[in-house]
């Protein structure tokens, strides 16, 4: 491959919302880094339902190569002019974001306030694990809900996250820990139950059941906060009656259903994350996803987080990534799903 150009695995038709994208290998422009961007080598990816949202929306007469992929990790080859927080060499991870070229290419262009430093205690691999998850996570529970960084503050204090096995459930189950809050996951099967007590949760209900009896059980009254990880409204009912008054609530997916009635009698406080919003808008705060990252990486180095990874796959293929995106549309995904690279340009 020559060095004005790189392959990249997209696709161009949409297909069928119950498959795989149909990838294929494509070599295109390589980008040079400019600005405040940083070209990163992708050693490593981890597949996310938001690339599947991507496809979802994705025009059948939109003829372009749509290149999906968020989480990654990887090494910088080139700074540009306006850049100070990395140098070529550095390891990093990051999340992208929407509105670029995903992640599913040799390398990429990704603005340095969005980008971490990679903990040194992991590999590549497990690095591409965590950024979007840790990301939404943590701006949903300090940023969105209003969570004390203290622990001491969270002392009585209880969460209760809905779809704790899950990528972003595991990570926010084990920063909740670290905030000092008592956690309450909810799981339905044995194993998804189990991977939630074992990253930190409290208590594990079943969110296929009513969840007042089953927190009266636990001797629980009430939720201080709830973040919820699944159908919002498939839950409001259940939420409404176990959020406590003056409670606080967080959604990564919108309510297509009014809000019930309770959260407006209760003074509730009902708030939306997306981890997209600071990098897509450009807000003031954006480099606060640089420093999210930077603290998380000293979590991982100090033994306090571990990464979520529970399947790596390899090479980056179109073969590979048909099988990861196979498996996260099963639904039943826990953890993460990794696909260490390089790029391969066939199966």
């Amino acid at each position: 491959m020559s060095q004005e150009k790189m392959t990249a695995l997209g696709f161009y038709k949409p297909g069928s919302k119950t498959a795989a994208p149909n990838f294929e290998a494509v070599e295109i422009d390589r980008p040079k880094a400019t600005g405040r961007n940083l070209l990163i080598e992708v050693r490593a990816i981890s597949v996310n339902p938001t690339d599947l949202r991507t496809r979802d929306a994705k025009s059948q007469d939109d003829p372009s190569l749509t290149i999906v992929g968020r989480d990654a990790s990887g090494v910088v080859l080139e700074v540009g002019e306006d850049c100070s927080l990395f140098k070529v060499g550095d390891e990093v991870f990051y999340a992208g974001t929407s509105n670029i070229p995903g992640s599913l290419s040799e390398v990429q262009l990704v603005d340095e306030r969005i980008v971490g430093k990679k903990p040194k205690r992991i590999g590549f691999s497990e690095a591409a694990a965590l950024p979007l998850t840790s990301l939404t996570a943590s701006e949903a529970l300090f940023d969105r809900l209003g969570v004390s960084r203290e622990a001491a503050d969270n002392k009585e204090k209880v969460i209760l996250i809905v779809g704790a096995a899950g990528g972003v459930g595991s990570i926010a189950t084990q920063i909740a820990k670290l905030a000092g809050l008592t956690v309450v996951g909810t799981a339905s099967r044995k194993e998804s139950r189990e991977w939630a007590l074992d990253h930190g949760a409290d208590h594990v209900i079943n969110h296929h059941e009513a969840f007042e009896p089953q927190l009266a059980e636990l001797g629980i009254r009430g939720m201080h906060y709830i973040f919820c990880l699944t159908n919002v409204d498939d839950h409001m009912e259940s939420m409404a009656t176990n959020i406590l008054p003056q409670g606080k609530i967080c959604s990564i997916l919108p309510a297509q259903k009014p809000l019930h009635p309770q959260l407006f009698l209760k003074s509730v406080t009902f708030v939306y994350e997306l981890m997209y919003t600071r990098s897509v808008f450009q807000t003031e705060d954006m480099a606060s996803q640089h420093l999210i990252l930077m603290q998380l990486a000293n979590w991982v180095d100090s033994g306090k987080i571990r990464s979520t990874m529970t399947k790596k796959l390899s090479p980056l293929s179109p073969l590979t990534l048909t099988e990861a995106y196979e498996n996260l549309l099963t639904g039943k995904t826990i953890g993460k799903i990794v696909v260490e690279g390089p790029i391969k340009n066939k199966n």
